[in-house]
């Protein structure tokens, strides 16, 4: 199926490396693409399933202790629930009032269990689909639905034992137990802490002096027997106890993370973490030396074999030397068959990040990074090693040598996924490897084995996206986006960004033809093409730290290995 460009949709940012689960039948193609609207070309991010180190271990340890913080309390509210519900058998209230406020008590914890139960169950299905922002709101979710019921529960003890039993119940058990359950299990900063412990102790405190405010009874038996005030220190006390807690176990926490070493590196802070491992901001202990350390563990790894083939390939990529490609210094294997590799740590932006953040690039900075890429492809390709998952994310634009907007290309097939799909109408022999938007289409129909041509066509997408900020095909299905690469007409990026130059329009457009014979024939001939271009030589280094340093430093904090 030929003809004009169709109007696929932007493709959700989970779009990385191509998985068994995004794999589904294509709906059938969408209506002609509309002009584009430059104020979203900077709208699709690619996340290369990585988030920031910090995030990333905060929000599985808030996911693990807010699923356990859940089901305590559920189950916690349930004994009580069903130890209330048995002392009142037979139990007679003489007030038709109080029958009442026990009764709306009733009501409240039974609210209360079932908040928590369908809380508890969300979180016990699944914490790893949730984003940290989210989890942050379940958070607040379970704990201020208990500390309503907590002010209930107060204020109909107190309206109880005043009015039967001539005295004030001590209620810092009730509010002890609630503020230090946050404590223990909700990892925090200790400012965070003590904002959400000090609405819990607001709303005791508040409740109290509510109560006492209101209630005749309760105000006399306040003044008599002065309760109100050692309530209000020893709640206090746990306010400021349990802050100070979360502060030494926060601390504990990051000097844990900071002090771990593995062979001859000391990790000092998690980087990302994507499916199969996590990368480290690291230091070589003797050299000391900044590095990027990245650990696959065994048991995310599909077979034994899947490790060996990233030891090869990590030989492989080490033998490579070109200032443009990643280096590496180390792999090795853990006692635990953890395997490890160790690369230059990159202080920088993916070319993803830059794009994202900053718009679409100037054709002469497009060209300037590009022809560092095919420099370092060119001695990839000349010992037969095919890239396969060129994309934004594994391009960085880096500071090295005091020198900025230094390309470096990553990630030689070493996270690349597979999978094998075979249905009525698609049957591919072999596996489908690399990201849907950057594959060429004999990588999408597994036809042939791809080779340095399809690295060709990948950069040809990523000119294309550098230019315009959009993917050369854009859809929510990754299928779509498959049978695009395939099928359908490239629309010209000048289509989409008019100041576009015809001569580097030309080279891009022929980095993305169909069929490999009719573009580039190696990675020389392209690198020529783009330097023949206009616009070549008109971004200098000068140029580029110029931008950096007007980017300021934020513009170093985003680091991928």
């Amino acid at each position: 199926m030929t003809g004009p460009r169709r109007d696929l949709q932007p493709i959700s940012p989970q779009d990385q490396t191509l998985d068994a689960a995004s794999l589904r039948t294509p709906s059938p193609a969408p209506s002609l693409r509309h002009p584009v609207d430059h104020a979203r070309c900077a709208q699709i991010k690619y996340l290369e399933g990585s988030e920031s180190g910090e995030t990333a271990q905060t929000k599985a340890l808030l996911g693990y202790r807010l699923r356990s913080a859940a089901l305590v309390l559920f189950i916690g509210s349930a004994v009580f629930f069903a130890w209330g519900a048995f002392r009142d058998v037979g139990a007679t209230l003489d007030s038709l009032n109080l029958r009442w406020e026990r009764s709306v008590l009733r009501w409240c914890h039974l609210a209360h269990l079932l908040g928590l139960g369908i809380f508890a169950a969300i979180l016990w299905r699944s914490t790893e689909t949730f984003c940290l922002k989210s989890l942050r709101w379940m958070e607040l979710g379970i704990f201020g639905l208990t500390t309503t019921f907590f002010v209930n529960v107060q204020h109909f003890d107190m309206i109880y034992t005043a009015s039967l039993h001539n005295f004030i119940p001590n209620t810092v058990g009730l509010w002890f137990t609630l503020i230090f359950t946050y404590a223990v299990y909700i990892p925090n900063t200790w400012q965070r802490a003590a904002a959400v412990i000090g609405f819990m102790f607001t709303a005791a405190i508040g409740g109290y002096a509510y109560n006492v405010w209101t209630q005749p009874r309760i105000a006399e038996l306040a003044d008599a027997h002065a309760p109100f005030s050692s309530m209000l220190l020893l709640t206090a006390f746990g306010y400021g106890a349990s802050v100070y807690g979360t502060y030494l176990t926060n601390s504990l926490r990051r000097e844990a993370m900071e002090a771990r070493e593995f062979g001859q590196y000391r990790l000092k802070r998690m980087l990302g973490a994507g499916g199969m491992g996590e990368v480290y901001l690291a230091e070589h202990r003797l050299l000391k030396r900044p590095c990027a350390l990245k650990l696959i563990r065994p048991h995310k790894a599909d077979d034994p074999r899947t490790l060996a083939r990233f030891e090869r390939e990590v030989q492989t990529i080490a033998t490579l030397s070109h200032w443009n490609t990643v280096e590496i210094f180390d792999y090795g294997r853990a006692d635990d068959g953890t395997f490890y590799y160790v690369m230059e740590y990159l202080p920088g932006l993916s070319i993803a990040d830059l794009v994202d953040r900053h718009g679409p690039l100037p054709p002469s900075r497009v060209v300037y990074l590009l022809e560092q890429v095919c420099d370092a492809l060119r001695e990839a390709h000349a010992i037969g090693l095919v890239h396969r998952d060129v994309k934004p994310g594994n391009i960085f634009a880096a500071k090295r040598g005091g020198i900025y907007d230094v390309a470096k290309l990553l990630d030689f097939g070493l996270v690349k996924g597979s999978v094998e799909v075979e249905g009525a109408h698609l049957t591919l022999d072999g596996t489908i490897t690399g990201s849907p938007l950057f594959m060429s289409p004999e990588q999408a129909t597994g036809e042939s084995e791809p080779d340095g041509r399809s690295d060709i066509y990948a950069l040809g997408a990523v000119a294309y996206y550098m230019l315009t900020g959009h993917a050369v095909f854009e859809s929510d299905k990754p299928l779509k986006i498959l049978f695009a690469h395939v099928n359908e007409t490239v629309t010209p990026p000048s289509r989409l960004r008019p100041e576009i130059p015809e001569d580097l329009e030309r080279v891009v457009l022929k980095c993305l033809a169909k069929a490999p014979k009719d573009r580039y024939q190696d990675v020389a001939a392209l690198r020529f093409a783009l330097r023949d271009t206009d616009c070549s030589g008109q971004w200098t280094r000068d140029d580029a730290a110029k931008w950096w340093t007007s980017a300021g430093k934020e513009a170093f904090e985003t680091v991928e290995a």
